[in-house]
Order: structure tokens, then C-alpha cells, then sequence
């Protein structure tokens, strides 16, 4: 009678799909698929999460919230971080700056030229004045932090006062701090032209009155550098000349002796002086033999007349008048008679005749940069010779120095100092790679000496975890694995037990309809209990075996 009511209890109609399993297991179907789909969302959102990059960093306060408010109004979305950086998601990097170029941003604490532009009417020339010095510092400012190992700068200029007096009048000077970047350095040229780029935009200002410091405080240039004689071309060339010479002498020596067996230094002394020699010589005469060469020629003849005052006895030839003078046709005054001499008077010639003078004018210009004096020091290594292995005995070893088990006997190798002929030729060549002169004094000083082995530097090994590699695919791997356990919990903690409820909860089967009655069945007959069983048995026995098997499966429990 049990099993008659249990079977009939079974074959009641089944209600809705969800009716027929238990609140819990429905609760737990539907916690579930809540988080299965939570889960597949939050990975599309974590893949689909835009890359920010940077947009603007090193903001001062007034900019960085300038761009902030911009960014919030053209609606792109954006990251502070700390030291004024700005990140907007990297397809909108080159959008944003355009359009914050557009309206100004970020302006930054320099003002340039611009500020010229703005002036009101009736400023004074005191504030003109002052004005224009603002904007060309802001100007020199935005110039020099053009250059990439240069983070910031700003430049002091001091313009004194025009004065109408030359006695009083001082020159400009100008002072420029570098904020330069991280691991960022400015060699000694780079120097030089940020000295020459402010004393070129500012009129009567000498390259010596430019000073340059860094953010820490380093003087890098000063008006005292070239005084001192640290000129960076004048350095550079000495490096050049001692880096050259080096080389020379490695190049010829290192077939010699082989590769990374010598080592040699020079230090080279150069004359930058400058001198400049004006001489005039003068060449005496030529020879009697020779002939002179006439320059110029001048001559001049004076006649002094003599006294008209008459003489002898008067009368008549003693008022004669007086003879008038004739010049003798010799040229000699002894030619007429004393008579005549002593009325004409005295006469005169002088003849001047130049002559050509040798003159030789040299003027000299020694150019600077000569070497006074070059001094080399090279250390050759020692040779390397393989030490002959012993003699192998008849039992273990054959001619060849091979065991008859096959193992090469290895050659033992030792060093040994080169011969003083090897020296000689080793210190002559580097006499003539050096360009060895005598006459200024250059020296060379040739060693051969065993090199030491240097222990072989093991670099400091980074830890295996703090690989960056290893950082960034842990940072993958992490997500998923948590996305993984994430879902094997959802899957074995909620969907998997409400399975199992499934499958073991009993079957409802559903009485056959009334159609399915067999038609040879004569009115008004009922079946019996067993008959009905029977009848399903032989209908349908795929449920009865379930039924049989969930009550085996409640009385095992």
C-alpha cells in the first residue's frame, strides 16, 4: 500500500519548470548566473579600460588647475598625478593639446614679448623700460629651455642706466640658472653657446660678463674661464692630439703583439700662445763693381756778383759802367782773367744724387696650437708560449700526446719577456708613430711587463623578481588567474551544487491521459494499481526505471 501511495503521489501533474526543484537550488541557479554575467562584464570593462598617457607634466598650481577645468569642460577625462603631471587617455593626447594650445594653456610663469602688447596708454618710461626687460628675459628663458637636457631656466639681465658721460658708463652683465633633467649633464660647447646665445641678444654684452649656473649650484661658465686659460676648444684640441697619438701607437704595435697586449699613454704639451713679429731690414749697398740704381738726381748752381763800387785813378775810364758778368765756358771760375773775377763776384754747384736702398720688411704670425713637447709611456705584455707536454710513456700515450682512452694531454702555456732586439724595434716604431722629434724634447719610455689577470667583474645580479619582464607578465598572469578563480568559484562554490540537487531531486511523472487508455479496454472497467503499473512498465519504462531508482536512492539515505 506504500508504494501504491507513493506512485500515485508521483504521477500527480508537475507544475511551472522552476516549481518542480527546491527555493535553495533555484536561489543558487540564480546567484549564479548573476555572477557569471558580473564577471564576464568586469572583464570587459578591465580589457576595454582606456591607457592614459601623459599629457602635460611639470604644471605649476595655476596651470595644472587651468587645464583641469578645460579638460572638464570639452568633457575628455583625465588623471592627476603627483608633480604636476596630467594623464588623458592616449587617443585624446594630441587632441587635447591642440585644442588647450588654442586657448593658451598651459601659459606657464614666462612671459615673453606678449606683454609688450598689452601696455596701457600713459605708462611711464621707467615702466616701459622695465617691462622690455621681462619680456627679453622671458623671451632668452623660453630660447635656452628649448634645449633637451634642459628642464627650466630663467635669465637675470642688469642694464644699467644710459649715461651721456663714457667715464661713467658700465657694461651690461646677465646671470642664467639651469634646471636641468635627471641624469642630464651640459658639456663644456653646450656651455659656450648658451654664453654666446644671451650675449648676442643683448646689445654691448661680452660673452665674459655671461654667468651660468646650474640647480645645484655648480658655476658652469663665468667671465674668469678664459683668463684662467680653460678655454673648451683649447682642451679639446690637447684630447684630440693625445687620443690620436694613442691610437697610432696601439694600431701599429697591436699586430705585433697581439690584441689588447699593450697599453700606452701620452701627454702632450701645446703652445696656445699667440705671437705676431714685425721686422725691417735694410741691405747695405751694392758692390763698387756694381752699378748703383739712381733713385733721383738733383743739382743747383748759385753766382754770388760782386761789388759795383768804382775804382783806380778818376777820370774817364774809372766812370765807365760796369762790364757785365759772362759765365766761363768750362764751368771754372780760374778762366777769367782777375778782372773779371773780381767784378762778376762768387758762383756755386751742388749736385745731389739717391740711390736705391735694399729694404726687406717680414712681418711673422706664429700660429697657437703648436706642440712643444710630446711624452709617450707604453707597457707591452709579456709573450705567451706553450709549454711542450712530457714525453708520453709506451703504455699510455702515442706519439701524437693522445691516451689510448682518447684524451688530448692540454698544452700548459706560460710567459716570457720579449728580447731586447724586439724592444728595439717595438721602441722605434713608436718613435716614428709618435712623430718623435729630438728637438723638442719628446721622450718615449717603453716597458715589457706581465700583464695581470683582472678577477672577472660579476655584475650585481637584479633579483629574478624585480626583472621588469618579469613584473609585467606577472601583472597578466595575476589577472588571470583572479579571473579564473573567480570563476571556478562561482562554478564549483554555486553552479555545480545546484546541479547536483537537480539531478539527484526526484522526478514528477505525470499520469498518461485519459487517451492513452487502450481502446480494447471495455466501458466502465477499471484497472487496478498494479495494472496501471503494469501498463506504464510497458508504456513508458524509461520512468519507471527513474522512479525505481530514486526510491533505491531515498532508502540508501
Amino acid at each position: 500500500m506504500e508504494n501504491t501511495a507513493v506512485v500515485q503521489s508521483t504521477l500527480q501533474p508537475a507544475p511551472g519548470a522552476l516549481g518542480r526543484f527546491a527555493p535553495r537550488t533555484v536561489g543558487m541557479l540564480l546567484m549564479g548566473a548573476a555572477a557569471m554575467v558580473a564577471l564576464i562584464v568586469a572583464s570587459w570593462l578591465w580589457s576595454a579600460s582606456a591607457t592614459f598617457r601623459v599629457l602635460f607634466t611639470n604644471l605649476s598650481d595655476r596651470d595644472g588647475g587651468a587645464v583641469i577645468a578645460a579638460l572638464s569642460q570639452m568633457n575628455i577625462p583625465y588623471k592627476n598625478a603627483d608633480g604636476g603631471t596630467v594623464l588623458v587617455p592616449a587617443d585624446k593626447v594630441h587632441e587635447a593639446r591642440l585644442k588647450l594650445a588654442s586657448q593658451g594653456l598651459p601659459k606657464g610663469s614666462i612671459v615673453g614679448f606678449e606683454l609688450m602688447e598689452t601696455q596701457k596708454f600713459g605708462v611711464t618710461q621707467f615702466q616701459e623700460q622695465v617691462n622690455y626687460q621681462r619680456a627679453l628675459e622671458g623671451e632668452l628663458s623660453r630660447s635656452i629651455q628649448a634645449l633637451s637636457p634642459v628642464a627650466a631656466a630663467r635669465v637675470h639681465l642688469a642694464l644699467p642706466k644710459q649715461s651721456g658721460f663714457l667715464r661713467d658708463k658700465q657694461p651690461p652683465t646677465a646671470s642664467v640658472l639651469l634646471q636641468l633633467h635627471p641624469g642630464k649633464t651640459l658639456d663644456r660647447t653646450q656651455v659656450a653657446g648658451i654664453v654666446h646665445l644671451v650675449s648676442s641678444s643683448v646689445p654691448e654684452l661680452a660673452p665674459k660678463n655671461v654667468s651660468v649656473v646650474d640647480q645645484q649650484g655648480n658655476l658652469l661658465a663665468n667671465q674668469r674661464d678664459n683668463a684662467a686659460g680653460m678655454d673648451p676648444a683649447q682642451l679639446d684640441y690637447v684630447a684630440t692630439i693625445e687620443a690620436a697619438t694613442i691610437k697610432r701607437i696601439e694600431d701599429i704595435l697591436e699586430p705585433i703583439v697581439g690584441r689588447g697586449n699593450v697599453r700606452a699613454q701620452v701627454t702632450a704639451d701645446v703652445d696656445f700662445s699667440q705671437v705676431e713679429q714685425m721686422a725691417e731690414t735694410y741691405a747695405p749697398n751694392q758692390g763698387a763693381d756694381a752699378k748703383a740704381a739712381i733713385r733721383s738726381q738733383s743739382t743747383s748752381d748759385a753766382l754770388q756778383p760782386g761789388s759795383a763800387t768804382p775804382a783806380g785813378v778818376p777820370g774817364a775810364l774809372s766812370n765807365q759802367p760796369p762790364v757785365p758778368p759772362t759765365a766761363p765756358i768750362n764751368g771754372s771760375a780760374a778762366a777769367l782773367n782777375p778782372a773779371q773775377a773780381q767784378a762778376a763776384g762768387s758762383s756755386r754747384r751742388e749736385a745731389v744724387t739717391n740711390y736705391e736702398v735694399d729694404k726687406n720688411v717680414r712681418r711673422t704670425v706664429v700660429a697657437s696650437g703648436q706642440i712643444r713637447r710630446l711624452t709617450a709611456a707604453v707597457v707591452v705584455n709579456h709573450r705567451t708560449v706553450a709549454v711542450p707536454p712530457p714525453a708520453a710513456d709506451a703504455k699510455g700515450a702515442d706519439a701524437k700526446g693522445a691516451t689510448k682512452g682518447g684524451d688530448a694531454r692540454t698544452p700548459a702555456v706560460k710567459s716570457e719577456a720579449l728580447s731586447d732586439k724586439e724592444m728595439q724595434n717595438i721602441n722605434a716604431l713608436v718613435k716614428e708613430a709618435m712623430g718623435f722629434s729630438q728637438q723638442r724634447g719628446d721622450s718615449v719610455n717603453v716597458v715589457n711587463a706581465a700583464f695581470s689577470q683582472p678577477e672577472a667583474l660579476v655584475p650585481e645580479a637584479v633579483p629574478f623578481w624585480k626583472q621588469p619582464d618579469v613584473v609585467t607578465l606577472a601583472k597578466e598572469t595575476g589577472k588571470a588567474v583572479l579571473f579564473l578563480l573567480l570563476t571556478l568559484t562561482v562554478v564549483f562554490g554555486v553552479v555545480r551544487p545546484a546541479l547536483k540537487s537537480i539531478a539527484n531531486a526526484p522526478r514528477v511523472i505525470a499520469a498518461p491521459p485519459p487517451q492513452a487508455q487502450p481502446a480494447a479496454q471495455p466501458p466502465g472497467q477499471q484497472l487496478t494499481p498494479l495494472e496501471q503499473m503494469r501498463q506504464l512498465a510497458r508504456n513508458d519504462p524509461a520512468t519507471v526505471a527513474n522512479v525505481v531508482k530514486s526510491w533505491v536512492g531515498q532508502e540508501g539515505k
